[in-house]
């Protein structure tokens, strides 16, 4: 039986649905960030940003299944029956590509426009004022060309946040029905939904998967620490010098200079004793 469009702004309805399933599936992805980097893989290129996203993707269903489901039911009094989390994540991330895209080149010609109209707004100053500090001219050219860039990009989070609104609302009118049970009733009835039918059983797991979870953060760490990568070399950090002291290097210069001059006298005494010996005896009745 479907049921009329919800009479909530579709704004609200998505930012309602996004910023719950973002937040409640972050901590698992700051585990999978934190899994890749004692492996010494970067979650921010190559290889790591693939996996990263890769196991986002599960995640991100599994949290936006949970949080669209609560806010139906408290905000909406509709009950979902089916699957959840992957229809809204599908189409959520189909219509977040599609303006990415269309940010790309409009963001990016903003900034284009913004920077030329700044420039030329910075020269009509500097003519009136012609010693326009540094410091200020930069702060004058970031403001004029980056607000605008922010209002636009703004925008086009609005627009995504409606367009998704309305694939929610679609969503809802072909597969929700209404509950007729009052706030608090459906807040305890999804409450006892929550409960696990063994608990036991699911703390076990939760366990089982956090020791899981710590081995391998230990395992993947490198055998050595520090670990220096071949792509960030550690720079070589200078001794400290020693303080000079003038008595000691005064001592130290007179006691050199002593053994030195007693060092040159030997030498010349030696040399002495060497030039007689080797001095011939004069004939006799020459």
């Amino acid at each position: 039986m479907s049921i009329p469009p919800p009479s909530v702004s579709s704004v609200k309805l998505a930012f309602a649905v996004a910023w719950a399933g973002f937040w409640t599936g972050f901590p698992l992805k700051m585990v999978a960030f934190l899994l890749l980097l004692a492996a010494q893989v970067h979650p921010w290129e190559g290889a790591g940003l693939a996996a990263l996203l890769a196991l986002s993707v599960p995640i991100d269903i599994w949290a936006v299944g949970l949080t669209a489901r609560t806010v139906f039911l408290e905000r909406l009094s509709v009950e979902v029956k089916g699957p959840v989390g992957l229809p809204l994540w599908g189409q959520g991330a189909a219509l977040g590509v599609v303006m990415l895209g269309v940010a790309y080149y409009v963001v990016g010609a903003s900034v284009g426009v913004g920077k030329t109209v700044a420039a030329a707004i910075i020269g009509l100053i500097k003519r009136v004022y012609p010693k326009l500090p540094i410091a200020e001219q930069i702060t004058i050219e970031l403001l004029l060309w980056t607000i605008p860039v922010v209002l636009v990009s703004v925008v086009l989070a609005l627009v995504w946040l409606q367009l998704f609104g309305w694939r929610i609302k679609a969503f809802l009118v072909a597969n929700g029905e209404t509950s007729p049970a009052g706030l608090l009733e459906r807040v305890r009835s999804w409450d006892h939904a929550r409960v696990p039918a063994d608990p036991w059983l699911v703390l076990g797991s939760i366990a089982g998967v956090a020791v899981l979870l710590t081995v391998a953060f230990w395992v993947f760490l490198p055998a050595t620490t520090p670990h220096p990568h071949p792509d960030y070399p550690l720079t070589e950090v200078a001794k400290p010098k020693k303080p000079v002291k003038p008595d000691e290097l005064l001592k130290k210069t007179e006691t050199t200079l002593a053994k030195a001059e007693a060092i040159l006298n030997t030498l010349e005494e030696e040399k002495e004793k060497a030039a007689k010996g080797t001095k011939k005896p004069e004939r006799k009745g020459k």
